[in-house]
């Protein structure tokens, strides 16, 4: 799934309508200005540098219907999943170019999926990237063609990685999500080896400030 999404300014918009801006301590003005400057292109997703608007501020304003997101209860230290393997601007506000959902790798693992989207020069997406995906075309989630956001991991103390993997989906309501919670959108995880039939693997062709 390539994209169709929005043009820049419009985004940016739609976030200082989400109060982003305020989340990320940026003006309205601030956004205007980069999406007017940054230029569209094929699948531009207009996203805040993480260490301004982290996961736990930005789930929660995701909608699928009238349902709002949210982070699973078992991933309280969602923010600590950092990028890795990939290069950020050091800018508040970028761009990426190209998004696909990576349906092609639907039933690959994240171990095996990193590989393929390194050899096809893509880098795959954070686990904000994908909201800001998500908060722009929330068509980009749709039940059982979610996708996961292996480019945030998170180091533990003995200098390996956690082998939970963030990812988008839409919950079921089942279990500790809650009946209420049924068709909202999800930050959730999944094991790094394990496989899905009904997530791919986000990515993008680059990022740029």
């Amino acid at each position: 799934m390539t994209t169709s999404l929005p043009p820049l300014a419009a985004q940016a918009e739609h976030l200082i309508e989400l109060g982003v801006h305020e989340i990320a301590q940026l003006s309205a003005e601030d956004l205007r200005a980069f999406a007017a400057d940054a230029g569209d292109g094929d699948g531009a997703l207009l996203a805040v540098h993480p260490d301004r608007a982290p996961a736990s501020a930005l789930a929660p304003l995701l909608r699928h219907g009238d349902k709002p997101g949210f982070v699973v209860t078992d991933m309280p230290d969602v923010d600590r999943f950092a990028p890795t393997g990939v290069e950020l601007p050091d800018a508040p506000l970028y761009v990426l170019d190209g998004v696909d959902r990576g349906d092609h790798l639907a039933n690959w693992s994240p171990a095996e999926a990193l590989p393929a989207i390194s050899a096809a020069q893509r880098s795959p997406l954070l686990v904000t990237e994908g909201i800001h995906w998500v908060l722009q075309q929330p068509s980009a989630l749709e039940r059982n063609h979610c996708f996961m956001t292996i480019a945030s991991r998170l180091r533990k103390a003995n200098g390996s990685f956690d082998s939970r993997t963030p990812a988008l989906w839409i919950s079921n309501g089942t279990g500790r999500d809650g009946k209420e919670r049924r068709n909202a959108p999800k930050v959730g995880w999944c094991w790094w080896g394990n496989r899905h039939t009904w997530l791919g693997f986000a990515s993008t062709t680059g990022r740029r400030a």
